[in-house]
């Protein structure tokens, strides 16, 4: 049987090994972090794109198209949170209005559909809080939101179940080829495979320059973000666009799939690609460039702000394909619409790969993945099954988001399951609230600590050296 490594377990490697799984074959994901979704995918905007904004002929055009139509189903197969409500880019003067227009013919010539520019009065009809500068507006009604640390665990809970190995905490710090390829980890740990897949985002480059002589740069480009709480008196629509710059979509207002208001990102290209911190001058910069959208809201109604950093190719496109060392594939570069070409490019790299291995058809694959039952979501009916079911569905532990012992338990013991704080927050929401874990952190705690068979001390919020107790008192 062949053996496939990918390296990098966020949302591009996860659903390259969910599409593999199709095939009979040995594939290993091999994973720096403790968990999925530890890097860009767990910290970006959630944007299903509809594709107007992507230079005509790019892979960034082509595979967003591809991509985005397959959200319906997908989040159906793999049950996470999804849904197309549309978005608009925001004019807000008439000298503006040649770029808006600009934007628009984009859209027509990369394929997009339901493109149409509203002028001022009616925009506002659409969005009555809009601001009362914005002269017109271009509406795409094929955008949509989408959950994307839900997404990215949900396609590698799927592989796994298809039969794909994850390893985690493994950084890849040597790759060579000897008939097979030899992938070193800083553990001291290794791996042997026929092919090997680079998704590393944001340190792709430097997994490519282990081995090819064609050098690759990628940037770690920084946005900062603000959440709002689910009461902020804003009620929106669509997803809301200013105007794209060089650096990127820029400042959007957005409504997250579980009903808070996202404000961001800022665009800043750092040298560390670890800096996750955020800044006064970012965070104020992001509050009062959405405020140009939306001038109602209130900065007492952030809950907690942060950063996520993005993979830029200093070429400016995807890099998708077979490298000059056969048998090493570079999927790079994949900063947005990275997110909504997700689904399209794993399809094509697990065909090209298939081929290229001559793989087999996996007779066996299952597309059906079932999420954790949320308590929050359903009816009263629902309610008393459930706690009849298991009596742990009836203890909330998270009262701002009303998440349950029993969500988190299942968090914890289904397929890669929750090994800290940080993961049992990403797949239940608990501690996503109003009061950010104040609540809820020593009992998630105590239950992680029960179901790991572990000393409370040695729970972590996001694993090595994140540990929140440090001794006992007697």
């Amino acid at each position: 049987m062949k053996k496939i490594i990918i390296i990098g377990a966020g949302v591009i490697g996860c659903s390259i090994a969910r599409e593999l799984s199709r095939y009979d074959a040995s594939v290993l994901v091999l994973e720096s972090n403790n968990d999925v979704a530890c890097g860009t995918s767990k910290a970006n905007s959630g944007i299903v794109h509809a594709g107007f904004d992507a230079k005509p002929g790019t892979l960034k055009a082509k595979f967003n198209i591809l991509g985005n139509p397959m959200f319906d189903r997908l989040s159906k197969e793999l049950d996470f949170p999804f849904k197309r409500i549309g978005a608009m880019v925001l004019c807000f003067s008439e000298q503006d209005f040649p770029a808006l227009t600009e934007l628009y013919q984009k859209g027509i010539k990369n394929g997009v559909e339901g493109l149409e520019v509203l002028m001022g009065d009616k925009v506002r009809e659409l969005e009555p809080y809009v601001s009362d500068k914005v002269v017109a507006a271009l509406v795409a009604p094929t955008s949509g939101i989408v959950g994307p640390y839900e997404m990215t665990i949900a396609y590698a809970e799927n592989a796994y179940t298809n039969g794909v190995s994850f390893e985690f905490n493994k950084k890849v710090t040597s790759i060579k080829q000897s008939g097979e390829w030899i992938v070193e980890c800083e553990d001291g740990s290794s791996y042997s495979a026929d092919l090997v897949i680079n998704c590393a985002g944001v340190f792709a480059d430097e997994i490519n320059n282990m081995v090819c002589d064609d050098k690759m740069k990628i940037v770690a480009r920084k946005g900062e973000y603000m959440l709002l709480d689910k009461t902020s008196g804003y009620i929106a629509g669509k997803t809301l666009f200013q105007l794209p710059t060089a650096m990127g979509k820029g400042i959007l207002v957005s409504p997250t799939t579980h009903g808070n208001i996202l404000l961001g990102p800022t665009a800043v290209d750092v040298d560390d690609k670890a800096c996750t911190s955020t800044t006064v001058e970012g965070l104020n910069d992001a509050f009062s460039k959405a405020c140009m959208s939306v001038p109602t809201f209130n900065k007492r109604m952030v809950i907690t702000q942060f950063s996520g950093l993005r993979a830029h190719n200093v070429d400016g496109d995807f890099v998708i394909g077979m490298s000059a060392k056969q048998g090493f594939y570079n999927v790079a570069g994949i900063e947005s619409p990275g997110l909504t070409s997700a689904p399209a490019i794993a399809v094509h790299v697990a065909k090209e790969v298939a081929e290229h291995l001559a793989l087999g058809v996996n007779a066996d694959f299952n597309p059906i993945r079932k999420g954790i039952k949320q308590f929050s979501t359903m009816s009263d009916d629902e309610r008393e099954k459930a706690i009849a079911e298991n009596p742990l569905y009836g203890k909330v532990v998270c009262r701002c988001e009303v998440v349950t012992e029993g969500e988190i338990v299942d968090s914890i013991n289904r397929p890669l399951g929750a090994r800290d704080l940080d993961g049992v927050k990403r797949r239940t929401r608990a501690g996503m609230g109003r009061c950010q874990s104040g609540f809820c952190t020593s009992r998630i705690m105590e239950i992680l600590s029960r179901e790991l068979g572990i000393d409370m001390q040695d729970v972590t919020k996001f694993g090595k050296g994140s540990n929140l107790l440090i001794g006992r008192v007697k």
